[in-house]
């Protein structure tokens, strides 16, 4: 058992309701309100997953009157896809291999040591385009809230909940507006606190159905969020 076993926080009233948000930014509002509620906030630090959580988090933090930096962690995609992943490399070189998928795959260790091999590289790629020469923030002793813009299969969030627990925040709130049960529940054997507005189940997630306008963020338009953030 993980001494860490977290709680889930939803929104009761958003319960299996989809396009409940009216984009990133309004997501991040109505989150930052939700999360300021909560007690136990302590001496907050937000951390944001770019390029989606970065919108998210800019709201998060500006709720909390909280300092803002990136967690950078990538999916390990599945060969010969763009979107899926079988598990996530975070910006301190955690690991994560989602293995029943990975076995369910049938992926070579070969394929599997490219991919991960391919993810830290962009891993460090984005590190130094988007962080700079800043180094990652110190942690110890503060209330660490890591956001993106959902949880789909909580294998990204749970790469980065890892890569923190060494640096000992007091504790790691896990705050996104949408998130699958199944994601939730991962993510929440291990953060202290998932924080969602709107959490749904069911066969598929998608975690785009919880906004009426959705685009993939480009890496211009995440340093035009980053603008004002150095």
């Amino acid at each position: 058992m993980h001494p860490h076993m977290g709680t889930i926080a939803d929104n009761p009233r958003l319960r299996g309701q989809r396009f409940v948000f009216s984009g990133r930014r309004d997501a991040g509002q109505q989150l930052g309100e939700f999360v300021r509620a909560l007690p136990d906030i302590g001496n907050p630090l937000v951390l944001a997953i770019p390029a989606g959580g970065v919108p998210v988090g800019k709201e998060v933090a500006r709720a909390l009157g909280a300092p803002f930096s990136l967690a950078v962690v990538r999916k390990i995609r599945i060969p010969g896809t763009t979107e899926s992943g079988f598990g996530a490399v975070a910006w301190d070189g955690t690991v994560l291999i989602n293995e029943p998928l990975r076995s369910a795959l049938g992926l070579a260790q070969e394929e599997v040591d490219a991919a991960v091999a391919a993810t830290r590289e962009n891993v460090r790629e984005r590190l130094a385009r988007f962080m700079g020469d800043r180094h990652f923030p110190e942690v110890r002793g503060m209330t660490a809230v890591l956001c993106d813009d959902g949880l789909a299969s909580g294998f990204t969030m749970l790469a980065a909940v890892r890569a923190l627990r060494p640096g000992v925040p007091a504790r790691i709130i896990v705050a996104v507006p949408t998130a699958s049960a199944s994601a939730a529940a991962l993510v929440g054997r291990e953060a202290d606190l998932v924080a969602c507005l709107n959490i749904r189940s069911g066969r598929t997630f998608a975690v785009a159905d919880a906004y009426r306008e959705w685009h993939d963020l480009d890496d211009q338009e995440l340093g035009r969020e980053l603008e004002g953030m150095r």
